[in-house]
């Protein structure tokens, strides 16, 4: 259902609204250069900055023009159980694949409190759920046990795990087994990732490199030693990449990064900030190792 490389998109501004033919176009280019699935309003997406309306736009432009050629699974999380279930309601009602639904964050709910809102949400919405599990960000982090006890639930499907904890796949694996779903929401851990049993990447680097992250993906979870071979070698090219994507606070640099690649404009919106001149640089120096530009 959602394998390989799904980008985590970014949403392009002009002058603070959204830029509505510049996501179009990029959305486009994903699907012409290998993207195996668009996740729209997440993270990367600025959904913290999105109103309530945008967020909405966002998903709808994304799963109009991908018309069923990739699956789209809507960022449609929320600290607030009841904005969630109407996001997640609002993905389903326009055709999106599934949704991605991260943990809440600030409120600090306990494991109970972790499986009642993601059982909320699965009661009342009807299309397939990815948890996304990030700490980092949410500072609560969802067990294994927990996420056991919500994949008896019909809607969930899987995990993006922004954990880093490379354990926790082998773990999951063996408590929940294979049919779910494991993606990496941490770029740079995604070799061995899928090694352990992960399924692909929900991946920030994918928005300006598509094609090599999408043909890391596949040879990455292939059996034969020349593809193991290979998708080393493509890890060793991504991995300058993936550090200069969080050297300042994500999705600032990726936009810079589109920036130099012309796909969309570095504006985003405060509290974040354009990357400095010591990150462009780096950022720079990443892509032509690459040989991106």
């Amino acid at each position: 259902m959602f394998k390989g490389s799904n980008v985590a998109l970014v949403t392009p501004f002009k002058n603070d609204k959204l830029d509505d033919e510049t996501y179009i176009n990029l959305i486009h280019f994903h699907i012409k250069n290998g993207t195996n699935g668009l996740v729209p309003a997440g993270t990367t997406g600025e959904s913290p900055t999105l109103s309530h309306e945008e967020h909405e736009r966002v998903i709808e432009l994304c799963v109009k023009e991908s018309k069923g050629q990739l699956p789209v699974f809507a960022g449609t999380g929320s600290n607030s159980t009841e904005e969630a279930i109407s996001l997640t309601k609002h993905a389903e009602k326009i055709g999106a694949t599934g949704a991605l639904v991260v943990t809440p964050y600030y409120n600090k709910p306990t494991q109970e409190g972790l499986y009642q809102h993601y059982k909320a949400i699965n009661d009342k919405c009807g299309i397939p759920i990815i948890i996304y599990n990030i700490p980092g960000r949410s500072v609560i982090d969802m067990s294994v046990d927990t996420m056991a006890r919500l994949y008896e639930l019909k809607n969930i499907v899987g995990v993006k795990d922004a954990t880093g904890d490379l354990d926790r796949v082998n773990d999951t694996l063996k408590k929940l087994g294979k049919e779910f779903m494991q993606l990496t929401g941490n770029d740079d851990n995604a070799l061995e990732f899928n090694k352990r049993g992960g399924v692909g990447a929900i991946s920030v680097t994918a928005n300006i490199a598509p094609k090599l992250c999408s043909e890391f993906q596949k040879l990455s979870v292939m059996n034969d030693k020349q593809s193991s071979l290979d998708a080393e070698k493509l890890n060793d090219i991504l991995q300058p990449i993936h550090h200069s994507m969080f050297v300042e606070s994500n999705p600032s640099p990726v936009k810079y990064a589109a920036k130099l690649l012309k796909l969309c404009e570095d504006e985003v919106r405060l509290p974040l900030v354009k990357v400095t001149d010591p990150t462009k640089e780096i950022i720079k120096k990443a892509l032509q190792s690459a040989k991106l530009i």
